[in-house]
C-alpha cells in the first residue's frame, strides 16, 4: 500500500467527518433506533474520524492511524448490519431496500480493508 492510498484514506475519514457535522440528520438516519442517542454517537463518529484521518495523514501515526480507522469503520458494522436484517422492498430509500442495505455492508467491509491495508504498509 502506498503513501497516496494512506493520503487517500485520511483525506477521505476527514471529509466523511466533517459531514457528520454539516449533515447530520443523513448521518442520524444510519444509526438504528434501538442504540439511542443518535445527535452523539453521530458528532462522536464524526469527530473521531476526522481525527483518525488526520493521523493517517502523519506518516509517524499512520500505523495507529490505520488499526484505528479499521476498529472505528468496524464498529459500524452494527449499523449497516441492522438496515440489512430491517431491509424491505417497499422503502422509499434505496438504502433501506435489501439491495441497498447490502451494498452499504459490502461498501464498509472494503473500508475496512483499506484501513487494513494501510496500517500493514505502514507497520
Amino acid at each position: 500500500m502506498n503513501a497516496t492510498a494512506a493520503i487517500a484514506l485520511g483525506v477521505f475519514l476527514i471529509a466523511v467527518g466533517i459531514g457528520h457535522f454539516l449533515f447530520p440528520g443523513y448521518f442520524r438516519t444510519l444509526v438504528p433506533s434501538w442504540l439511542g442517542r443518535a445527535p452523539l454517537l453521530v458528532a462522536a463518529s464524526g469527530a473521531a474520524e476526522a481525527v483518525v484521518g488526520a493521523g493517517i495523514l502523519t506518516p509517524a501515526g499512520r500505523a495507529v492511524g490505520g488499526w484505528a480507522a479499521a476498529a472505528l469503520i468496524t464498529g459500524y458494522l452494527v449499523c449497516h448490519l441492522d438496515a440489512l436484517w430491517r431491509a424491505s422492498g417497499d422503502r422509499p430509500r434505496l438504502l433501506e431496500r435489501p439491495v441497498g442495505a447490502a451494498v452499504r455492508l459490502a461498501v464498509n467491509l472494503v473500508y475496512i480493508g483499506w484501513a487494513v491495508a494501510v496500517a500493514r504498509a505502514a507497520a
